[in-house]
């Protein structure tokens, strides 16, 4: 265990260093920070320090900067989410309230998140397999010809054309509306087939068929593998990083390009809390010199989805955490008036 004065230097270390890009040296640390120690005491926790491998020395000059497990033990330890101001807060609800659909939330989201932090932004779309069904719109488009269109409680939208078996008349298309959605209205997508398995029993037998098939193209929707989207953006701040990145961010590019890359590193929904990966905590080689950032968003205190971002290792992680949060808990309060 660190004692309490070695944790205030690591943490003025990594403070410093987010700061400055420059390796902190101890007199650097004595003149900015209180920490009411002699340079020479600095030193020696410093030497301690870097022993156990929280900080390393780049080159042989005297700084030292934080390594990855430095930035870990600051993230679990030293750093208190930095809340937004009050004008930050009011500037994030203004510009996500503008929203027209759910589109529009997820795409003004990336900008925003990348504007706030400078790094790279990554939202999930709300899954399917977490969200409940809002309502069931039914459509006639010709006799033997439905549109069906499923609105989710997070504002999706998916719309499939069913080619019925026989002409289905407007009372009938009216009568399976109604029953349909008094039954998977508010109700959760892996309840829906228990709930509607009997409902062609409902109908005249002529209208069985046609029934049984507008079922059939809702289930299909409700159990699409193809699913999970995300959107990125901000992908342009990384270049303001090239000296964070070994050699060349050509790898952290890759990386970002791969969707099932981006989904894992986000993590599952359902952890809603704010998840902090650093360094080589990220599996994937290409971005072992980046953090990730992530936190899950929806309505109704249920995590449907993740969003966060990717940035280097050197992060004002405090700041990043708190605009994360914030944004989440927005988008959450977004969807769950819309």
């Amino acid at each position: 265990m660190l004692s309490e004065r070695r944790l205030q230097v690591l943490r003025a270390i990594v403070q410093d260093y987010v700061g400055t890009e420059e390796p902190v040296g101890s007199k650097a640390l004595t003149e900015r920070h209180n920490l009411g120690v002699s340079p020479a005491t600095v030193r020696n926790d410093m030497s301690a320090l870097e022993d156990e491998g929280y900080i390393a020395q780049p080159h042989t000059s005297a700084g030292r900067i934080p390594t990855d497990k430095g930035y870990r033990l600051f993230v679990d330890k030293l750093a208190g989410v930095k809340p937004m101001t009050g004008p930050e807060r009011r500037a994030i609800q203004n510009f996500l309230e503008g929203a027209v659909d759910l589109d529009d939330v997820v795409a003004r989201t990336v900008r925003l998140l990348a504007q706030l932090t400078r790094q790279v932004a990554v939202v999930q779309y709300p899954s399917l397999t977490r969200s409940t069904v809002r309502h069931v719109e039914l459509l006639s488009l010709a006799p033997a010809r439905v549109m069906l269109v499923l609105i989710t409680d997070t504002g999706r939208v998916e719309q499939r054309m069913v080619d019925c078996p026989a002409p289905f008349g407007e009372t009938a298309l009216a009568d399976l509306r109604a029953r349909l959605n008094s039954r998977v209205a508010g109700r959760r997508f892996a309840d829906v087939p228990r709930l509607v398995e009997d409902l062609p029993e409902a109908f005249d037998h002529e209208d069985r068929g046609t029934v049984s098939t507008v079922l059939s193209t809702l289930l299909e929707t409700l159990v699409e593998e193809n699913e999970e989207r995300l959107m990125i953006g901000g992908t342009a701040n990384l270049t303001r990083f090239g000296h964070d990145f070994p050699l060349t961010i050509r790898p952290v590019l890759e990386a970002l390009e791969e969707q099932v890359v981006l989904l894992k590193l986000l993590g599952e929904a359902k952890d809603p809390g704010v998840m902090v990966r650093i360094g080589h905590e990220n599996a994937h080689e290409g971005l072992n010199s980046t953090s990730v950032v992530s936190v899950g968003y929806g309505s109704g205190g249920e995590a449907v989805a993740k969003l966060g971002v990717v940035g280097p290792t050197r992060m004002d992680y405090p700041g990043t955490m708190g605009a994360v949060r914030a944004v989440a808990r927005y988008v959450g309060q977004i969807l769950a008036e819309s």
